[in-house]
């Protein structure tokens, strides 16, 4: 019988990616949109940290599955971490991508190349109804880009220029993205500490 993993997400473009990274055997995975009346878990934590272990506890304890949850979201130097834990919702509540790409590019104008340095940083916790797993990172360093470039990926992937790659995210293959993006670093770990849990 096929472990049964919740991924804490109703966000489709997230939880493609999630699906993708996270494709094992013996594991079947659900979503939140696989529930009826779900509270959703507040995101008031400082750190990605304290949200994804929030969000896998309180996701668990609601559904009695064994749940993975993330935060995720980039960090600009200059702009001293922003937007940080305030990635999704930088320009305001409706979690818009393209208004939070444009305050990073608002922000970071009039800023020379050599300080636009910046990360995508991603957590995941891993916990079951009464018991924490595990909580692992990844992260992943690049740029801001002059301005928004590619239509692949989603949240600030057309913003952040990945030198290795010569382009920003928005701008190469999802396969490539995989390959080193914060998301799928944090997520091999996540895949370490679940197949250690199964055992």
């Amino acid at each position: 019988m096929k472990q049964k993993l919740l991924l804490a997400s109703c966000n489709k473009k997230k939880l493609k990616e999630l699906r993708e990274l996270f494709d094992m055997p013996t594991i079947e995975i659900v979503s939140l949109n696989d529930f009826d009346d779900i509270v959703e878990v507040q995101e008031d934590g400082e750190t990605f940290e304290e949200n994804a272990l929030k969000k896998a506890q309180g996701y668990a304890r609601q559904t009695r599955c064994l749940t993975l949850a993330d935060d995720s979201g980039l960090c600009v130097d200059h702009l001293g971490g922003k937007p940080g834990v305030f990635s999704a919702r930088y320009a305001g509540v409706d979690k818009d991508d393209k208004s939070n790409c444009n305050k990073v590019l608002t922000e970071m104008k009039d800023c020379p190349r050599h300080k636009r340095t910046a990360r995508f940083v991603a957590v995941v916790a891993l916990a079951e109804p009464n018991k924490v797993i595990g909580v692992v990172r990844g992260e992943c360093e690049g740029e801001i880009a002059p301005e928004a470039c590619g239509n692949n990926g989603f949240g600030y992937d057309p913003i952040f220029y990945y030198r290795p790659f010569g382009a920003t995210f928005g701008e190469i293959d999802p396969a490539k993205k995989h390959a080193v993006s914060h998301r799928a670093q944090a997520l091999e770990k996540a895949k370490v500490l679940l197949q250690e849990y199964m055992r």
